[in-house]
């Protein structure tokens, strides 16, 4: 009796699933957009190209990459936009891909869990929200978007449209990489790492973007563009960075202290293999290449999560 009824209304529940994935908020084409399809606020923003990026997504130490349907979905992603966002503002991170989702039987299955529930934004969409995993869920068969949340509260998974403006040049930028980073405001947070290390250079940073590209087997080429607030600021950190590359000893870390003599040749790998570049009032710096270990060494510093 109970299968007679749900063949009578299979179609009036396809129909209404189809319809919940018609009202989705459209993802923008992450190589050419002006805006990203993100909420703003965010101290870190990542670009990933995820089948060739995916050795690095498993290193970093999100608990929700771990959950069972943030995997499922990133299992059949091509292409995505993260965002890593400070405590206060009530988000953990918030991502945006692109792909080919089961959507319809995504829906199935969260309908028949205890622990999702489906909910309506105020854009007029429907997405799944489960408290006990602190995640919004939205899934249709092109797009998805997941948000991760500090408390039980819950709430819209995707940005209101247009999402947040890019830096100019970041489009291209990260023209060719496996996966990049824009960092918004990180110079306190990487000036404090190096004061740490003894190292004597400040970054006068607006934003930092790295983009990772394939080198040899297993290892990747990062170029880092950091952004100053005008010309002359650039050129001064070129020239400070370029003496430091000349005589530089920093301070060696305490031998108990594993995780900063990790740490420490990353740093030395990033800013001071290669000369850097000028670029008005932009600085880039090509580094050697990195294995994965140092790539999530590299982001840890610059407190990417």
């Amino acid at each position: 009796m109970h299968i007679i009824k749900m063949k009578k209304n299979f179609p009036l529940l396809f129909l209404a699933l189809f319809l919940s994935c018609k009202t989705a908020p459209p993802v923008p084409d992450a190589d050419a957009a002006s805006y990203i399809p993100l909420e703003g606020g965010a101290l870190a923003y990542i670009f990933a190209d995820v089948k060739n990026a995916r050795p690095i997504l498993e290193l970093l130490p999100i608990a929700e990459m771990q959950n069972k349907q943030t995997r499922q979905i990133l299992d059949k992603t091509q292409t995505a936009v993260a965002a890593f966002y400070p405590p206060e503002s009530g988000r953990r991170f918030q991502l945006a891909a692109q792909g080919n989702y089961p959507g319809f039987r995504a829906g199935l299955a969260f309908g028949m869990s205890k622990y999702w529930k489906k909910c309506r934004s105020d854009a007029g969409y429907s997405f799944w929200y489960s408290a006990a995993h602190k995640l919004s869920i939205l899934l249709n068969s092109k797009q998805a978007f997941v948000t991760a949340w500090v408390d039980d509260t819950g709430g819209d998974p995707a940005a209101p449209a247009p999402g947040i403006e890019a830096p100019q040049g970041l489009a291209e930028f990260r023209n060719g990489a496996v996966l990049s980073c824009w960092l918004e405001k990180p110079g306190a947070r990487i000036n404090f790492a190096l004061e740490e290390m003894g190292i004597p250079v400040q970054l006068p940073a607006q934003h930092i973007f790295i983009s990772l590209f394939p080198a040899e087997e297993q290892k990747y080429e990062a170029i880092i563009k950091i952004r100053t607030p005008n010309a002359n600021q650039a050129r001064s950190l070129v020239t400070i960075i370029s003496l430091a590359r000349s005589f530089i000893t920093p301070a060696a870390p305490a031998e108990d202290d594993q995780e900063s003599a990790d740490v420490f040749p990353v740093l030395i790998s990033v800013l001071f293999s290669n000369p850097p570049a000028l670029d008005g009032r932009d600085v880039n710096i090509k580094t050697s290449a990195l294995t994965e270990k140092e790539i999530s060494l590299l982001f840890n510093l610059f407190s990417i999560y």
